[in-house]
């Protein structure tokens, strides 16, 4: 796994963005937000990632949101479990999102 690597990248002046994965690669070393799919949010510092935007995270917390449906009165229940996990493999096609986290989190 490189870590933030694109073809030509060693050319690119730091701070340089000329494609969508450069924006990822000023994230190294940074906290960033990762919106998964189902429901799952993880926010964590971005050690590497590639080309289809597999990433390994550090100190990553994990909130998955589930939905139930109250049988009684059929309202939407929101319901969010949270862990922490010291290190972790990201798997590149379930990623939706990628974002400095907002402030205050």
């Amino acid at each position: 796994m490189a870590t933030g690597g694109l073809e030509g990248a060693g050319d690119q002046q730091l701070g340089e963005v000329e494609e969508p994965l450069d924006l990822v690669r000023l994230c190294l070393d940074e906290k960033i937000y990762v919106k998964m799919r189902h429901d799952r949010e993880l926010t964590g510092t971005l050690y590497a990632y590639d080309q289809h935007l597999n990433m390994i995270l550090g100190d990553v917390n994990e909130t998955i949101t589930v939905t139930e449906v109250d049988p009684e009165t059929y309202e939407e229940i929101y319901k969010e479990n949270s862990r922490k996990i010291p290190m972790l493999f990201v798997r590149g096609d379930g990623v939706i999102l990628i974002s400095p986290p907002t402030r205050g989190s």
